[in-house]
């Protein structure tokens, strides 16, 4: 996959020294063009797992703007609640992934979305502790990052 993409930055890169202009919009243009090329080839190259990927990584993106929205929305009605009523904690959260990479953006994407926050990880990199704002059932909130953030991690990594 990364060899691919690194194709589809230098056919993007091509596109901009044949028109002669390098702006981001051309670049992007650039991309985009490269990437319907290759996907109208991509059964005599092989690129079919690359759309693939990038289809699973959208679905990614899609979740994580999905469970921002939510989470905002929830932050905001305990914030304007006359009477805030939280259970905070910090919950351990047992790892699937294991590279270093996917923990990093499974830790990234918990601390960008409202009302939780990647504290640590373990040193056998089994554990991820995760702060949040109100977890009133901790094992809800782990199968709910389990069957999120982190199927979809490896869903697109693997």
């Amino acid at each position: 996959m990364t060899g691919l993409f690194l194709i589809n930055i230098l056919m993007a890169l091509a596109w901009g020294a044949v028109t002669g202009s390098f702006t981001v919009v051309n670049l992007v243009f650039g991309f985009v063009l490269s990437t319907a090329a290759l996907y109208l080839i991509r059964e005599q190259v092989g690129t079919g797992k690359y759309f693939r990927r990038v289809g699973l990584a959208i679905g990614l993106a899609v979740l994580f703007i999905y469970e921002l929205v939510l989470s905002a929305w929830r932050v905001t009605m305990i914030v304007i609640q006359p009477k805030i009523d939280l259970q905070p904690g910090i919950i351990a959260y047992p790892l699937t992934v294991d590279k270093d990479f996917e923990i990093t953006m499974l830790a990234n994407l918990i601390t960008l979305t409202p009302g939780t926050l990647s504290v640590d990880v373990s040193e056998d990199r089994k554990i991820l502790y995760v702060h949040c704002i109100d977890v009133p059932d901790p094992q809800s909130t782990i199968d709910d990052i389990k069957n999120g953030f982190e199927r979809k991690i490896l869903e697109v990594f693997r």
